[in-house]
């Protein structure tokens, strides 16, 4: 009796442990697509939303995360998987270029099944493979009009942007949404190339500089050039004051001769100079003087 009890209970455990396997589990944040395998419904597909479901024998159920996700495809083994991820593509010259790149998207709830329709992929596969797959052709697409300066210069943040357009607008019909395509650190050029443009960069900064200073030069002489005009026009609006004060002057003095003779006269101080080195003594008119007494 013990001996029976103890097969049954062992049976009892070995069914609970397929009926758990056979069961599955949609997290929250995810919606599910349940797959048959086999029989006449094969490759039938059943949308589930969050919770735990009998799947059974002859299906499979994928989940697909309805939040952000994030990748990166790098170089280095301690971002996604230990592999090297990186992306290389070339210029128009053909000169390689190796990068790492990020990506970040999201699944829309609606357009599962016609994900899984499409890709008959997780969503692990759909980001490692294709979304991978996708990014690398925009970039070799891209890149093939750019030479290596644009690329390595002010072009880079365009091509970037150029290849999440190309990137979304080929998954947006199947309900991934590209939210953002981005690079990670320096752009991996041949040495030889990095120093030969960093050359170029740093010759044209220095004729750059060269013209800056010319023109600063250009800017000086003429500051001078014009505070020395300004002090000749001033000297000469000066002079011209000076010339015409003299000119109305002397005109006065002509038109009224007694007002020079009376200015000596109010200055003399009534004594004749005793000698004066042979010059002509000072012109006073006494009748004049005594007259006006």
């Amino acid at each position: 009796m013990n001996r029976t009890m103890k097969r049954l209970s062992m049976v009892a455990v070995a069914l609970c442990a397929l009926l758990l396997a056979a069961c599955d589990k949609v997290p929250a944040g995810h919606v599910g697509v349940k797959f048959q395998l086999y029989g006449d419904g094969k490759g039938a597909l059943q949308e589930l939303p969050p919770g735990r479901y009998w799947v059974g024998w002859g299906y499979e159920m994928y989940t697909f995360p309805t939040f952000t996700q994030t990748y990166t495809f790098t170089r280095s083994s301690n971002e996604g998987r230990p592999v090297d991820e990186s992306l290389s593509f070339q210029t128009a010259q053909g000169l390689i270029v190796n990068a790492d790149v990020g990506i970040t998207y999201h699944v829309d709830p609606g357009k599962v099944t016609l994900i899984f329709q499409k890709y008959r992929k997780g969503i692990d596969e759909i980001t490692d493979i294709y979304l991978r797959n996708m990014v690398r052709d925009a970039l070799v697409k891209e890149a093939a009009n750019l030479d290596i300066e644009s690329v390595y210069g002010k072009g880079k943040a365009h091509l970037i942007e150029a290849v999440q357009n190309d990137v979304a607008a080929e998954v947006a019909s199947v309900g991934i949404v590209i939210e953002k395509i981005y690079w990670i650190g320096e752009l991996r050029l041949p040495d030889n190339v990095v120093q030969s443009i960093n050359a170029k960069i740093q010759a044209t900064q220095m004729a750059e500089q060269r013209q800056n200073e010319v023109a600063q030069a250009q800017a000086e002489a003429q500051k001078v050039e014009a505070e020395a005009e300004g002090r000749a026009k001033a000297a000469l609006t000066i002079a011209e004051a000076d010339a015409k004060a003299i000119s109305l002057k002397g005109d006065a003095l002509r038109q009224n001769p007694n007002v020079l003779q009376m200015s000596a006269i109010e200055k003399w101080d009534g004594h004749l100079p005793t000698y004066n080195g042979g010059g002509m003594l000072p012109f006073v008119n006494l009748q004049a003087h005594e007259a006006s007494k």
